[in-house]
């Protein structure tokens, strides 16, 4: 999803539906380096949330280790400087399991 597409729904969102919250993340230490933008917000099916990751591209991966019996191995990732990854998901509330469940989206209902 590109920045004008995301902005797009960002301001539609926000004209039509009241927002509850709105906030910039970091990832995970453990994980790729980058941010997620969180849009929470009353909708047509009740509480919703909209995620959207950014993240370098991973251009490769090392592994560092040895082939010795009981050495430990480690994976580093190699991330682009200039490319960039944009992921996109959407959520419901879920009152009785008082959680965040993952809407899911059909390829079927795209057109080319």
């Amino acid at each position: 999803m590109t920045d004008e597409k995301w902005q797009e729904i960002k301001g539609m969102v926000k004209d039509k539906f009241s927002v509850l919250d709105e906030r910039t993340e970091d990832l995970p230490e453990d994980g790729p380096p980058g941010t997620v933008e969180i849009l929470e917000f009353i909708g047509p099916l009740g509480k919703m949330k909209l995620e959207r990751t950014d993240s370098p591209l991973v251009t490769g991966k090392k592994t560092i280790g040895s082939r010795r019996i009981g050495s430990i191995t480690a994976v580093e990732y190699l991330y682009s400087d200039t490319e960039r990854v944009h992921k996109f998901k959407a959520y419901k509330w879920d009152e009785n399991s008082e959680s965040w469940v993952e809407m899911e989206m059909k390829r079927d209902d795209f057109s080319f």
